[in-house]
């Protein structure tokens, strides 16, 4: 099963980053799913430094706190992302409706709230240790990321992005079924042509989202992580569900779009992709189990 990624913004990446490892890194094959996944905590942290530039107190806080929601990840939630797995494997076998497809998403989301709820606390009592000057370093990098995504997805014209969108998917689809035919090619080109993506609307919350990161940070600068919890939840809260009915509808239509596609793509799929699909899922419920297990 295929389904297209969707968009992440900076905010919401800091709350999934080491819950959605896992799965990212299966796209690339079985050995780097342990690699990677053994290497969350220090990914992670070189990540977030990138953006706000620990310092010298920061700095093992933020590390003892990484390794710990990985240990917590690694024996809770691997093991329901295995079971996730074994369902797409079942539908892999034979055919499904976009329904199906879509069936997913409770599970996932269930999956991200136990993230949430458990890098919460911890998101507020680092927050209230920012200093101005990393609050300006985060808003310098924030705005370079931000017009270097622009220039990328935005300033290009319709058909080179659509090419883009189309190279992206293709590679991703032949991840998990193999080379692609051409009749399958035509099918994400034009599938991905009449979609509800628009990347006006994406770029518009990615910078709505960056805003209320720097607003809600520098509020609750130097409060108490008490304090600053429930602004740290309310904004969330926004990454999850934005307040922007625009961006909302876009999103809802490419939610449909890509279960459709998924069922499309994998009615077109020749028995050998399919037995690929199959094989593939297998192997990284098994790195995902070794992984669970592992001490």
């Amino acid at each position: 099963m295929f389904l297209p990624s969707s968009l992440g913004p900076a905010a919401s990446r800091i709350a999934r980053i080491i819950g959605l490892l896992s799965l990212a890194l299966a796209l690339t094959g079985c050995s780097a799913i342990k690699l990677g996944y053994s290497n969350a905590p220090e990914l992670a942290y070189w990540w977030l430094d990138g953006y706000v530039d620990f310092d010298d107190a920061q700095d093992p806080r933020v590390r003892e706190d990484l390794a710990r929601l990985q240990a917590w990840h690694r024996a809770n939630e691997l093991p329901r992302i295995v079971q996730l797995m074994q369902r797409a494997e079942r539908l892999a076998a034979g055919e499904f409706t976009p329904a199906q497809a879509c069936a997913f998403e409770p599970a996932v989301r269930e999956r991200l709230q136990a993230l949430r709820e458990r890098l919460e606390p911890a998101l507020a009592v680092h927050a209230v240790t920012l200093t101005p000057a990393q609050l300006e370093h985060l808003a310098r990098k924030l705005d370079r990321k931000t017009r270097d995504w622009a220039a990328e997805w935005v300033q290009p014209s319709p058909a080179e992005l659509l090419d883009k969108r189309t190279k992206q998917a293709v590679n991703r689809a032949e991840m998990l079924y193999g080379s692609l035919d051409e009749r399958q090619r035509t099918l994400l080109r034009q599938e991905l042509a009449r979609g509800s993506y628009d990347a006006p609307t994406a770029l518009a919350e990615r910078r709505r989202r960056q805003q209320d990161l720097q607003a809600t940070l520098r509020r609750v600068a130097g409060s108490t992580p008490e304090q600053a919890r429930p602004q740290i939840s309310a904004l969330l809260d926004r990454v999850a569900t934005s307040p922007d009915a625009g961006f909302r509808t876009m999103l809802d239509g490419m939610r449909q779009d890509g279960c459709r596609l998924a069922a499309q793509l994998h009615a077109l799929a020749t028995p050998e992709q399919r037995d690929r699909a199959v094989r593939r899922l297998r192997a990284w419920q098994r790195d995902l189990s070794e992984l669970a297990g592992a001490s």
